[in-house]
C-alpha cells in the first residue's frame, strides 16, 4: 500500500511531540504540510536538517527557522526537584510520552530514556519545581536527536493516545457503576478501599525508587550523543 504524503512527512519529524509548531502534535503538523496550510520552519527540535528533510519531501525552498516558534537548540532533559514536588499529577496529565512517573499527592520522577525535553510539563508546575537540564551541549536538531529516539518517542506517544481512548470509553460505565454502588459505606468496604490504595501506592513508590536508582547511576554517553 502506498506510503500518504502526510504518512512521509511525519516520518521525517522528531516525534517530540512538544507543540511549538502550534499544531497539537506531530501528526498534526504533517497533516498540513500534506495539505499546504503549514510552512516548514516550525520544527524547532528537528533544526534545520529536519527543515531541509520536508522541503525535500514538498519540493520546496528551504529557509530558516520561524523564530515564533522557537530556535534550534541542544537536547534536554526534563529533571524534578523532589524536594519541593507536591504530587499534584499536572505534569503526567500533559507529558506525551508518560515520561513521568509518580502518585497524586506523592513525589514524582523522570524516567529519562521516554523523556522528549519537550518542556510541556515545566508551566504546568504549580511549584516551580520542574527543570531542564541541557544533554547534548553544543549539538542541536536532528544532531542531537536520532532516528531511534524518535521512533521511541513516536511508539510511546502512540500508546498514550491509546490509553486515553480506552480510558475515555471506560468512564462512562465506570460512573453508572460508581453511582450504582456509592450507597455502600459499611467498614468492609472502606477497608476494601483503603487496601486498594495502599496497594495501588505501593507499586508507584517501588517503580519511583526503580526510578530514582536509574537515574542516580553514571550515564554513559548513547551513540547518538557527541
Amino acid at each position: 500500500m502506498a506510503v500518504s504524503l502526510a504518512d512521509r512527512l511525519l516520518d521525517a519529524l522528531p516525534q517530540t511531540q512538544c507543540t511549538r509548531c502550534s499544531y497539537p502534535d506531530c501528526a498534526g503538523y504533517a497533516a498540513a504540510l500534506a495539505d499546504g496550510s503549514a510552512d516548514i520552519d516550525r520544527c524547532p527540535p528537528g533544526g534545520v536538517e529536519g527543515m531541509r528533510r520536508l522541503a525535500g519531501l514538498l519540493g520546496r525552498e528551504e529557509q530558516p527557522l520561524n523564530p515564533a516558534c522557537g530556535e534550534e537548540g541542544p537536547r534536554t532533559l526534563a529533571v524534578i526537584d523532589e524536594a519541593w514536588c507536591i504530587g499534584c499529577t499536572r505534569c503526567l496529565e500533559v507529558c506525551p510520552t508518560d515520561a513521568i512517573l509518580g502518585f497524586h499527592k506523592r513525589m514524582h520522577t523522570i524516567i529519562e530514556i521516554h523523556c522528549t525535553g519537550c518542556e510541556l510539563c515545566v508551566p504546568v508546575c504549580p511549584v516551580d519545581c520542574i527543570g531542564l537540564e541541557v544533554v547534548t551541549p553544543g549539538a542541536g536538531g536532528w544532531a542531537a536527536w536520532s532516528q531511534e529516539r524518535a521512533d521511541h518517542a513516536r511508539r510511546r506517544y502512540a500508546a498514550r493516545l491509546s490509553r486515553l481512548e480506552a480510558r475515555a470509553k471506560v468512564q462512562p460505565a465506570a460512573a453508572e457503576g460508581a453511582a450504582a454502588t456509592c450507597a455502600d459505606t459499611s467498614p468492609a468496604a472502606a477497608q476494601m478501599s483503603e487496601a486498594a490504595d495502599a496497594r495501588k501506592r505501593r507499586i508507584v513508590e517501588a517503580a519511583l525508587a526503580r526510578a530514582r536508582a536509574a537515574r542516580d547511576q553514571p550515564r554513559s554517553p548513547t551513540a547518538d550523543e557527541p
